[in-house]
């Protein structure tokens, strides 16, 4: 069982706390001043399609890529930002057609698209995502999985204005 002190330094710290973040959560909410844009990483734009549909799913599904898209500097959330997504999955490789689809974020800056569960290729489970819609500097991520039998990805994206 743990028992709990009560002496001054320990009413000071405590106090001191709950004056800062107040009883329930921060007072103010988190800012994201000066979050710098996200590099685009070697590798992402391999089989990139110029202007793959936007879809509700991948294929037959199974896995889910998700993530948010936030800007540079005050990090706020983009709302109806394009996402193009691929990968080499169970249903295909990573430069076939059917391989390929695009989502857009909702409000809150967050995506989310289904797609076949992705394997490795060259020794490593990937995915590609892009962000390409020309209102903000075009970037390519191709996050690794930790392992080929995790069954959901996220990336995430800070855009700079183009």
């Amino acid at each position: 069982m743990t028992t709990v002190v009560f002496n001054r330094r320990n009413l000071l710290i405590t106090g001191g706390a709950v004056l800062a973040t107040g009883a329930s959560g921060l007072l103010l909410p988190v800012r994201a001043d000066g979050l710098a844009a996200t590099d685009s990483m070697p590798g992402g734009a391999n089989n990139y399609r110029k202007g793959a549909a936007i879809v509700d799913r991948i294929g037959k599904g199974g896995f889910w890529m998700s993530g948010t898209v936030r800007r540079a500097g005050d990090g706020a959330p983009l709302a109806g930002q394009r996402i193009q997504i691929w990968a080499h999955t169970v249903e295909g490789q990573e430069h076939e057609p059917q391989s390929h689809g695009a989502t857009l974020t909702d409000k809150d800056g967050k995506f989310r698209l289904e797609m076949p569960q992705i394997i490795p290729i060259f020794g490593q489970p990937h995915g590609h995502l892009a962000y390409d819609s020309g209102e903000f500097k075009t970037v390519f991520l191709r996050p690794v999985m930790r392992s080929p039998k995790e069954t959901s990805l996220e990336a995430h994206f800070v855009l700079q204005p183009a």
